[in-house]
């Protein structure tokens, strides 16, 4: 046994003695701050006309776009990112912090893609996905894993962490993997690195079916977001906080972190809500709670990318969740601090 699992086997009995009150109420448990960073933020590189691979190849950033936005995020006291895929846009942002010797660490994604036609379940997925499709797909996310567990390998002194897919299990995705599978891939990168481990999904996923996986895992890796489920900044933070205790109770004696979390400062349909000031509070009353509860946050995103959503609808609420515009000036959380930097 490596020994950042072995730690993350202390934590774990550490917490199942403390997870649970005198009543049967989960208790917020110690020992998930990843990196030594309560605040971490996810990253994608891509910039106004660019995109990752949709079925005609990608259209990566730069090697110094991709280096001004780290610098950016360092500036801002981002020292811990998450990266979605193991493609060439991240290895080419694991070189530069390398390279330039920036004081980043990694929670590094490997990408599943469908191999279930989920077209019942999935709003948007309105015919069923081809077997010919889903029988390639299944071959890229062979090689996606082994990228991965090479990425791992190659800069075990960035990556910290590794998420084998995103979303790819809870009922409403268009990338859908069965559980068997997802359990399959991981205990293959866990037997091949020596990172700890996760998967990254749905708060009401890992809450309702998630105990097989969870017994594969080093952590879990959740998702929140009230306000696509239509809530008030008001209540942003508190229900959030419902969220994963929910996942606390099912699955007790697991460490966590809550690998997306955010506030869009656009949206159609939620104009009211989508805006900076709210992202703002949302922003600092996270940071407040993940400090105070020794938990990781991964904010999302760090900037908005335009190639997301519906290409005709430029307010489509899918682009505008970064902390920085697509140009990259800061939006109003970081606006003071940016202003004060400034010479």
């Amino acid at each position: 046994m490596n020994l950042l699992r072995a730690l993350l086997v202390v934590l774990v009995a550490i917490a199942a003695c403390s997870s649970e009150s005198p009543k049967g109420t989960a208790k917020w448990q110690a020992g998930d701050l990843l990196a030594g960073q309560a605040m971490a933020v996810s990253y994608s590189g891509f910039r106004e006309g660019q995109h990752p691979d949709r079925g005609a190849g990608a259209v990566n950033p730069g090697r110094d776009e991709i280096l001004e936005d780290l610098e950016i995020l360092v500036a801002h006291d981002f020292y811990l990112i998450r990266l979605y895929d193991s493609g060439e846009n991240s290895l080419a942002t694991l070189e530069l912090i390398r390279e330039h010797g920036l004081p980043i660490k990694v929670l590094l994604g490997m990408w599943l893609d469908a191999e279930f036609s989920n077209h019942e379940g999935c709003p948007w997925l309105l015919e069923p996905i081809p077997e010919e499709k889903l029988a390639a797909n299944t071959l890229r996310n062979v090689a996606e894993i082994e990228r991965g567990i090479d990425l791992a390998t190659r800069f075990s002194d960035v990556v910290i962490a590794v998420s084998v897919g995103n979303e790819a299990l809870v009922d409403w995705n268009d990338h859908m993997v069965p559980v068997d599978k997802v359990i399959s891939y991981v205990r293959q990168v866990k037997a091949s690195i020596e990172q700890p481990v996760t998967v990254a999904d749905n708060y009401v996923w890992w809450a309702r079916s998630g105990a097989a996986l969870a017994a594969e895992l080093d952590f879990l890796g959740v998702h929140t977001y009230p306000l696509w489920e239509h809530k008030t900044v008001e209540e942003g933070l508190a229900y959030s906080l419902e969220n994963i205790k929910q996942v606390r109770v099912a699955l007790p004696g697991k460490p966590l972190a809550i690998l997306e979390a955010g506030w869009a400062t656009a949206g159609s349909g939620f104009d009211e809500q989508a805006n900076e000031a709210n992202q703002k509070r949302h922003f600092r009353e996270l940071s407040e709670w993940a400090r105070a509860n020794n938990t990781t946050v991964f904010f999302f995103e760090a900037f908005d990318e335009p190639w997301k959503g519906d290409p005709n609808n430029p307010l489509d609420m899918e682009k505008h969740w970064g902390l920085f515009n697509a140009d990259r000036s800061p939006k109003q959380v970081f606006q003071e601090s940016t202003e004060t930097k400034t010479p």
